[in-house]
């Protein structure tokens, strides 16, 4: 069925985005991938490329597209080139939106040029050693000592945690914390007392770097503070649609990719004597994969249809989040198999495509907390 869902301005800008990965990403991904980090140079060349704040004001040396389907085509032709450690999607569709909303005209000034250059990588820092999903559960503090915030706490699994230049953190500036006392600090790099850990071994998306993060007395100016004091939590539950989406978008374009490769391997695998896709069995695997990518496919667009008119509830953003990432990992277990031995084996695009996709239905919200959110919104 033919998608409606992109004018020729995205198409157009998708070949852009084709050509810079070609280019800029799919000849060193094997070296950052070893390293466990990607280049600094290849930010500054999407910044160059106009592929980082899409949405930011032109003023400030951004896109001025508020449109979502431009950082959506991003997050799609990374997943499809395998690289989905280059962390474009976190930068802009997921903190952008904090700073082009809640920064002031002084902020603005101070760090969008660098964000739309590459100069300034970014991060958000809310996850805990003790507080995942759970903001009530948050430790970091920033107490009140008049022209500064004192930050104090640690923070882990922080994706872009060792490039990042600035780190949007949520730290408790009441003794209470939680959906009343927290607040949204921008720690920058070289500031004393913020150190960070080990770039973290993960099962996969290896060249995306995540840290450990550490503030000790942090001197945190008040020209810092994002936003609201004490209103980190509406800020947080605003902008999480658009991070469980651009989730759902990567996740369905990357099932949809995987589903492809395998379709070609069959049709050249052989056994018995004849090409794999002759057997009934491969065909059905095939079909239901398909007919499931397909379906989930207008519930994802027509998501995207509705965050654009700014009718994406938190609610919608659940269902699709959970929904697509746990299709991506089904469709990729299941095209592993039919792979057999050469599935296993890491030179095999699908090899890396299965370990890249577990963290998929456990980041921005694992697939428990979104059935947990929905459950809430049917059940009160």
């Amino acid at each position: 069925m033919k998608r409606t869902l992109f004018e020729p301005e995205h198409e157009a800008f998708r070949e852009t985005v084709k050509t810079f990965i070609a280019k800029e990403v799919a000849p060193f991904y094997e070296e950052w991938n070893t390293a466990g980090i990607v280049s600094r140079e290849v930010w500054l060349a999407a910044g160059r490329q106009g592929l980082l704040g899409i949405a930011a004001p032109e003023e400030y040396g951004g896109g001025g597209m508020s449109d979502f389907r431009y950082g959506m085509i991003i997050g799609d032709e990374l997943a499809k080139a395998g690289a989905p450690g280059l962390a474009l999607p976190l930068h802009n569709e997921v903190i952008g939106p904090y700073l082009f909303k809640l920064a002031d005209e002084e902020q603005k000034q101070r760090w969008l040029p660098g964000f739309c250059s590459g100069e300034l990588i970014t991060a958000i820092a809310m996850t805990e050693p003790g507080a995942g999903s759970d903001l009530q559960g948050i430790r970091t503090t920033a107490e009140d000592r008049g022209d500064h915030f004192l930050l104090n706490g640690s923070k882990t699994f922080i994706s872009n945690g060792i490039l990042a230049d600035l780190v949007i953190v949520v730290a408790k500036t009441t003794e209470e914390g939680g959906a009343k006392g927290l607040s949204l600090l921008v720690v920058e790099r070289g500031m004393a007392g913020f150190e960070r850990g080990r770039n973290l071994e993960k099962v996969g998306q290896h060249a995306q770097d995540t840290a450990e993060l550490s503030f000790t007395d942090v001197r945190v100016p008040k020209e810092n503070l994002l936003g609201d004091l004490h209103g980190a939590f509406m800020h947080l539950v605003t902008n999480l649609p658009q991070e469980r989406l651009i989730l759902a978008t990567a996740g369905m374009t990357a099932a949809e990719h995987v589903l492809e490769l395998t379709m070609e391997y069959v049709k050249e695998r052989e056994a018995f004597g004849r090409p794999i896709s002759k057997f009934q069995h491969i065909r059905f695997e095939i079909a239901e994969m398909a007919t499931e990518c397909a379906v989930t496919r207008a519930y994802v667009d027509r998501c995207v249809e509705a965050h654009n008119l700014g009718e994406l509830d938190h609610v919608d953003a659940s269902m699709v989040k959970w929904w697509s990432t746990e299709l991506q990992k089904r469709v990729v277990d299941r095209c592993l198999q039919l792979h057999g031995g050469y599935g296993y084996m890491m030179e095999y695009p699908i090899a890396r495509a299965f370990v890249d996709s577990r963290i998929q239905t456990i980041y921005g919200g694992t697939t428990e907390i979104m059935k947990e959110i929905i459950g809430r919104s049917l059940l009160p």
